[in-house]
């Protein structure tokens, strides 16, 4: 099945060469890389390991503690990587699996850890294990590795049952048996490439178990799990009983997604994890209607950390901000897992794009909105981001200020969910746009051979070039930022703040000698003069112990 030789390179000393600080995990910055968006070192037009593996210094000078890789496994790319034809094998157009064991020394060399993206809930169509449930026909046991059924109607011409694809359409596909007739149907939650295994099955779990051993052995520091609240399907899979179901989703527990089953799964991880050195660490990508429900992934035989879609999700407003930090902070205190925040990531419009329109349009725009504004309230919500207790998470290019591209013609799109009537908006592609490294040249530095999807005019403008040593630069805001985070006892770890009395529409609180104020409303207001300012995302003016916040401005102090 593997497209290059199945044996890894020899195992590297993972934590040998990376701090050895405990507990590193709780207060992490952690840098999303999405491969094919971020250095092509071949000049293909598409982002490699080798580009990555270039690239590491500039991660480390920015002070990132970790990179997540998104998927480069051997895959036939329906879904960007997200249909994996094998776990155990690097895609051609990413490299080698000595690339990755190059990456990965590296890595650890400069300090910095590897977090690898895991897809357990479904496969790709072109998965061993897939293709032959489909040479085999009905009976074989391979279909009872996934989820095929006999279908509705007098000759089952209807799906199993009404469930509906997250890129829209049913959640079913019917195959054509061997002997050419119409035959069983097949569930995929996402795209039809992409069918769901069915956990029941033991060797299901063999299988991933084995998985996680060939990455641990390889030297990864953790595993990012791809729709870990989606294994597990309820027992008979129920009809929903209803259309429309992607307005549901984060709003209720579905028969598809989020049921209790998952945490046996979880609870067998996690025994492998802590046999390896080092604090290796799960982070699970998981929807739950709540973030009650998402700490259930994260106690203390499970998983270590949870992305926090809520916050991702809160408008720029200081009353919904408050809230679900207060609510994520109740929810983890409990079973003693780090909160963990972010903004932006490869499924959403970039939040300096997002901030820039009126709330209430979701997390997929196709608006540009008012520029200036929203790259003025990113920072904002940046330094906001990174004074709150626990891990933050950062989204390639999001230090670059980088707006959504919202204009791509309808011919260079690539999200499969575009191409899906029913589903998700589909305009995934604008927030993969690769990033600019230089003023000019073919791609902004991407690479000598242009890029996959097409760069804005004006990106060299952006380009982390343009930018380094330029005074108030978004980059070199993040920069300074990440260095006093790390320099600053009171900041990172933690799972409280104490909350100061502010003006409305305005957010203050403590942190020991440390003091976060974010205005987000449109006007400045006056605020006391909580000390010495370490930074602020946009120039305030101090007078007689007061300080005057300009909008959507967020500033740090310390007592110190």
């Amino acid at each position: 099945m593997s497209q290059q030789p199945s044996a890894a390179p020899a195992p590297t000393s993972a934590v040998a060469t990376v701090s050895e600080r405990q507990d590193w995990w709780r207060d992490a910055v952690i840098y999303q890389v999405y491969p094919r968006s971020f250095a092509d070192s071949n000049g293909d037009g598409m982002g490699d390991l080798e580009g990555v593996r270039t690239r590491l210094p500039y991660l480390r000078d920015l002070g990132v503690d970790a990179v997540w890789l998104s998927p480069f496994y051997a895959s036939p790319q329906a879904d960007a990587g997200y249909d994996v034809a094998d776990y155990r094998a690097v895609d051609p157009m990413f490299g080698t699996l000595l690339d990755a064991d190059a990456l990965i020394r590296d890595a650890h060399a400069l300090g910095l850890r590897i977090i690898v993206d895991l897809v357990p809930n479904h496969s790709s169509d072109q998965y061993e294990w897939f293709k032959r449930a489909l040479a085999e026909g009905p009976g074989s046991p391979l279909r009872e590795r996934y989820h095929f059924r006999p279908g509705k109607g007098k000759n089952g011409e209807l799906p199993p049952n009404d469930w509906e694809s997250i890129f829209g359409g049913p959640a079913w596909t019917r195959v054509t048996e061997p002997d050419g007739t119409p035959g069983e149907w097949y569930l995929h939650l996402f795209a039809p490439e992409q069918p769901d295994f069915n956990w029941e099955h033991p060797a299901v779990g063999d299988e991933f178990r084995s998985i996680l051993r060939f990455w641990l052995d390889m030297g990864v520091d953790g595993f990012r799990i791809d729709v870990a609240h989606g294994m597990v399907k309820a027992e008979g899979l129920p009809d929903l009983g209803s259309h429309e179901q992607l307005k549901l989703l984060g709003n209720d527990v579905m028969p598809f997604f989020d049921q209790d089953g998952v945490h046996a799964i979880y609870r067998q991880w996690r025994r492998i994890l802590d046999e390896y050195s080092g604090e290796r660490i799960f982070v699970a990508e998981a929807w739950t209607p709540t973030v009650e429900r998402t700490a259930h992934y994260v106690r203390p035989d499970e998983l270590h950390q949870a992305f926090n879609f809520q916050y991702l999700g809160t408008h720029w407003d200081a009353e919904e901000l408050r809230t679900v930090i207060d609510r994520t902070l109740d929810a983890m205190r409990p079973v003693g897992a780090p909160a963990t925040w972010v903004l932006s990531n490869h499924d959403v419009t970039r939040h300096a794009t997002r901030f820039a329109n009126p709330a209430g349009l979701g997390t997929q725009i196709r608006l540009a909105g008012d520029r200036e504004l929203g790259l003025r309230r990113a920072r904002a919500a940046t330094l906001l981001m990174l004074a709150l207790p626990g891990s933050a998470y950062v989204y390639q290019g999001e230090e670059l200020g980088l707006p959504d591209v919202v204009d791509l013609p309808d011919e260079v799109r690539q999200d499969p969910a575009y191409f899906r009537g029913a589903g998700q908006d589909g305009f995934r592609d604008g927030c993969r746009v690769p990033i600019p490294w230089t003023r000019e040249g073919s791609s902004y530095g991407f690479g000598d051979g242009g890029s996959w999807l097409p760069q804005p005019a004006g990106w060299g403008e952006l380009s982390v070039e343009a930018q380094t040593g330029e005074p108030g630069s978004t980059l070199e805001l993040y920069r300074e930022a990440l260095a006093v985070r790390r320099s600053t006892a009171d900041l990172g770890a933690g799972d409280a703040v104490e909350w100061l009395r502010a003006p409305e529409g305005v957010l203050a609180f403590r942190r020991g000698d440390f003091v976060c104020v974010a205005n987000t409303t449109g006007e400045s207001v006056a605020m006391p003069a909580y000390g010495r300012v370490l930074l602020a995302s946009g120039e305030i003016t101090e007078t007689a112990g007061e300080a005057k916040v300009p909008a959507d401005t967020t500033v740090w102090w310390t007592r110190a």
